[in-house]
């Protein structure tokens, strides 16, 4: 008979080994699968027994609420409260049409009345910090410091200042009711202004006696940094020698804005760094070799805030300049928008921010560098004239002092 065949037995062994292991891998695998499953839903925030009970009070109003319901509004306002849960005041949900609003705000251009909101994250009052001149709300009286208590119909303080904004902002030609107090004045006005196209002018500059150029910014949008770059050329082109840069009621705007702009100023070098929960940094760094070149003022107060106060802390650090006025507002935190499918999006706080020095301001502020309280000369009711003004004045002797020693 002819011998065994053991190489044949040999690799029968070897096929029902290799089986084996791949059916304990594939156990393995799927053990893991259901691991990881089974981990992802005890970390959600929404486990199974959280999305039933959404579904039992959704049943419940359906069938017994009183009155018709709007089921977008339910939607809209179960988004809302998820992000509203945060506690974070800076940390929104935008419907589509809030949405759309926003991005016209940041583009620089949009249909309202033209002027400047600031809300307190505590009381959520809110407060006209800049008219625009020749916009709507100028030509109706209405002016910065005004409280602004209802939007036609609705309470002020009853909403995140955003969703607020929408309804201040609207079609061309219709008109809406603002209801403020003003300071001085005991009793409530009511203002009628018609809405039209607004081109909002982020940046004014104006040449001050010894050659002094001075730009305001109003607020870092996406058409900021052209139009403070066109300035400086410009006050340039005067004969500049220095230069104050007037920052008093910036709420802030875009990274990329003050950042395009610091760029332009400051040399070579970090401007400012995020980090997030997780301990990932991001830096900005400044681009290119540009510098101003020129002695520099900065005037601040607590109406500065978030990219203003980027601003102002990468000045403090690099020495670059003199910062003027009071303690800013200390927001030292960074939100992303998020769009959605949709078109709604989700605005959230993801960072940290902190200066090229390591200095997180959140809830601090920067203090300047000459503590002056503002205080203005000029006559009530007449156009702002910056030699009134005394902080503009220290900036001028600043920069006077600075000019001579050269």
């Amino acid at each position: 008979s002819p011998p065994p065949n053991n190489k044949k037995k040999t690799g029968d062994i070897f096929k029902g080994f290799l089986a084996g292991v791949g059916l304990m891998l594939l156990v393995a695998v799927l053990a893991l699968t259901f691991f990881r499953a089974a981990q992802s839903q005890s970390d959600s925030l929404l486990p199974a027994s959280v999305e039933n009970k959404i579904n039992r009070i959704n049943d419940l109003i359906h069938k017994d609420y009183y009155e018709q319901v709007d089921a977008d509004a339910v939607q809209n306002g179960l988004y809302s409260g998820l992000v509203e849960s945060l506690k974070d005041p800076y940390s929104v949900y935008y419907t589509k049409e809030d949405f759309k609003a926003l991005s016209e705000q940041t583009s620089g251009t949009y249909y309202g009345i033209g002027a400047v909101l600031s809300q307190d994250p505590k009381t959520m009052g809110v407060t006209i910090v800049r008219v625009y001149a020749g916009s709507p709300a100028a030509e109706t009286g209405l002016k910065a410091k005004d409280q602004i208590l209802k939007v036609d119909d609705i309470e002020a303080n009853s909403m995140e200042l955003s969703e607020l904004v929408r309804n201040i902002k609207g079609k061309e030609g219709s008109t809406v009711q603002l209801t403020i107090t003003r300071e001085g004045e005991e009793s409530e006005q009511l203002f009628t202004v018609t809405r039209r196209k607004v081109d909002i002018p982020c940046v004014e500059s104006r040449m001050l006696p010894g050659n002094v150029g001075m730009i305001s910014l109003s607020e870092f949008s996406d058409v900021a940094a052209g139009q403070f770059r066109s300035a400086v050329d410009d006050l340039k082109k005067q004969g500049m020698k220095a230069l104050i840069v007037d920052l008093r009621d910036n709420p802030g705007g875009l990274v990329s804005s003050v950042t395009d702009i610091l760029d332009d100023i400051l040399p070579t070098g970090l401007l400012v760094y995020t980090e997030d929960k997780y301990g990932n940094r991001q830096d900005y760094n400044a681009k290119t070799t540009t510098e101003l070149g020129l002695p520099l003022a900065v005037l601040v107060n607590a109406h500065s805030a978030s990219a203003a106060e980027i601003f102002a802390g990468a000045v403090k650090d690099y020495k670059h300049g003199t910062l003027i006025g009071t303690t800013t507002f200390g927001k030292g935190i960074v939100q992303q928008i998020i769009p959605l499918n949709d078109g709604s999006a989700v605005k959230l706080t993801i960072a940290k921010y902190y200066t090229p020095a390591g200095n997180y301001i959140h809830k601090q502020g920067i203090a300047p560098d000459i503590e002056l309280e503002e205080e203005y000369s000029g006559a009530e009711g007449e156009a702002y004239d910056p030699l009134h003004d005394n902080q503009v004045n220290k900036a001028l002797e600043v920069l006077g002092k600075e000019l001579e020693g050269e």
